[in-house]
């Protein structure tokens, strides 16, 4: 009897399923399959904003992009950053001081074996970058460091 116990105790500890280990997943309000966010965006937005890659610095237009306007996620058109708070980071990066609030969502990156704060689109999910705080005291201190391929820049009318 003691046997048996102990046997439907390891069943029970080894096939227990916490919700503590299940890893939460968001909604987002724009929502599509696999096939047709590869249909809408091209290899490298897709690597970018679906697989949470990252593009060769220095190999964006927008890195060096002075116009006054707004850049929004290339795989839904919501409005991320405004020109206004664009600066050079030397980075090779297309870097914000700071973000358009709530269109913006945060989650915690250690892919690298360090914790990173990587940056999502609030609305569709895409994957934006990372932000850090060695960014310009003069403002937030903050350095959103961005992939330019999953920014789309509107130019100001």
């Amino acid at each position: 009897m003691k046997k048996l116990i102990i046997l439907l105790l390891t069943i029970f500890l080894f096939n227990c399923n916490g919700n503590a280990q299940k890893k939460k997943q968001e909604t987002f309000k724009v929502v599509k399959s696999e096939s047709e966010w590869q249909a809408q965006l091209t290899e490298m937005e897709f690597y970018v904003l679906r697989k949470h890659g990252t593009e060769k610095a220095f190999s964006s237009a927008l890195n060096n992009n002075h116009g006054k306007g707004i850049y929004v996620c290339k795989g839904c058109n919501t409005p991320l950053f405004k020109s206004e708070h664009k600066y050079d980071s030397g980075s090779g990066w297309p870097s914000f001081d700071r973000e358009i609030k709530g269109n913006v969502a945060f989650s915690t990156d250690n892919n690298l074996g360090y914790i990173r704060t990587e940056e999502h689109c609030a609305t569709c999910g895409g994957h934006l970058g990372h932000v850090f705080n060695d960014g310009p005291k003069n403002t937030t201190g903050m350095r959103h460091c961005i992939n330019g391929v999953s920014l789309k820049f509107i130019p100001k009318e």
